[in-house]
């Protein structure tokens, strides 16, 4: 059994920056196992720009970003496994992976970064009637046939979902000479940034029709046309059905954190997230293990991933180094009127930096709402927003002197008011 001080799950963009901020915290013994054939993640397919304006203050693309990043591991000669698929962690930090060379082995960790990120919500977790025919595709795989396999997956096109990427694929699709018809959505917003709808939308001549969904796939050995309704009260209205020909259905209805490993080895699952609950330090339930990026939740921008895995890193060499901290009193941040869930979940005022950044995302689509943060039933900040909907994550800082200085505080709640 080989013995390290840090195994990082994951070599995707979180992965990378979190072994990054370990190894400049003076932690040595750092391995990080990517089931994959580079490292980079997901990003390797990312090929449009508008990445890395906020950690490089300039605009790249998924690849280039990711460079950055694998170029930075290679310079601090941090140790990587690619094709290695990691089979099981248990509590006592005991990881089993495997590959071609090696076949089965373990590892010792005394900690451990878990960076899986997530996947896609497949079809058969949509439940759409009719046959199973080819050219249903999620729109990361299209993505992937596209930009790095080099095929184009159809030449009429509609898409079910307005997650990011399924945006980003109408363009793409559009770009290489197929015809996207229309993107039809179940909720009454876009569940995708607004730069992306206007850039990758608007810009093409693509409608979006909100409150949709697809009703019926026409075909049995490909997909020649699909019908949308529109959607009331979680059902469709009679008599709405539009018939779209086809060859092509592209799903982008959301992404699930790759939890299977963490729920293996014990750590607690936030039900709305579907990600780890995790304290100030992105500690989860286990000691010594933390998570970052879109294992705990989905990010919108790769930027904060790189932030928050940095701060997963930084944090798990300080427990390497120092051990366990001593445990003061642990205070919930509450989620309500408004909110959807917070990451961190709770938090140990002791134990924090000076400021703490809470991301969260809201319930539904809010306008000249205030986002107001209360330490019991005190209100200590209430800030303006014109718009906020749930495709956008929003994020308050908390203040160490603020909450130190605070009397018997027993909770911290996050809400959103209309005055």
């Amino acid at each position: 059994m080989k013995n390290y001080d840090l195994v990082v799950v994951g070599g995707g963009p979180a992965g990378l920056a979190a072994a990054i901020a370990a190894k400049e915290n003076k932690i040595d013994s750092i391995l990080i196992l990517e089931r994959d054939n580079e490292l980079g993640g997901i990003l390797n397919q990312c090929i449009h720009n508008g990445f890395g304006l906020h950690t490089f203050k300039e605009e790249l693309t998924g690849p280039e970003y990711a460079d950055r990043f694998i170029q930075r591991v290679k310079e601090l000669n941090i140790e990587y496994k690619l094709n290695t698929m990691v089979m099981d962690i248990n509590s006592d930090k005991v990881v089993t992976a495997m590959n071609r060379e090696e076949g089965l082995f373990t590892i010792n960790a005394k900690s451990v970064i878990l960076a899986m990120g997530c996947r896609e919500r497949p079809r058969g977790a949509l439940n759409i009637p009719g046959y199973r025919p080819a050219g249903i595709y999620s729109a990361g795989t299209a993505q992937r046939l596209v930009n790095i396999e080099g095929y184009l997956p159809g030449r009429e096109v509609v898409i079910l979902g307005s997650g990011d990427i399924g945006l980003i694929m109408a363009r793409r699709m559009t770009l290489e000479g197929a015809k996207v018809k229309v993107v039809a959505e179940l909720m009454p917003y876009s569940g995708g940034l607004k730069r992306n709808i206007v850039q990758c939308l608007d810009d093409n001549d693509i409608p979006l029709k909100l409150s949709h969904t697809v009703v019926d796939i026409k075909g049995k050995e490909r997909v020649e046309g699909i019908t949308i309704a529109e959607v009331k009260d979680g059902k469709p209205v009679k008599g709405t059905e539009e018939f779209y020909s086809c060859d092509t259905l592209l799903l982008s209805c959301g992404l699930i954190p790759e939890n299977e490993l963490s729920r293996q080895m014990g750590v607690e699952i936030n039900p709305i997230t579907n990600g780890p609950c995790v304290n100030e330090s992105l500690e989860a339930s286990v000691e010594g293990v933390f998570a970052c990026g879109n294992v705990l939740h989905v990010h919108d921008l790769v930027d904060f991933v790189s932030q928050e895995a940095a701060t997963a890193g930084k944090n798990a060499a300080k427990y390497i180094l120092q051990g366990k901290k001593s445990s003061h009193k642990t205070i919930e941040i509450k989620a309500v009127d408004g909110v959807r869930y917070t990451v961190p979940k709770t938090i140990n005022v002791e134990n924090m930096d000076d400021e703490l950044t809470v991301c969260f995302r809201v319930v539904g689509v809010f306008k000249n709402s205030y986002i107001s943060t209360y330490l019991n039933d005190k209100r200590i900040s209430h800030k303006k927003r014109r718009v906020m909907a749930p495709g956008e994550m929003e994020q308050v800082v908390l203040k160490k002197e603020e909450l130190r200085c605070f009397e018997d505080l027993s909770n911290i709640t996050i809400k959103i008011e209309e005055d």
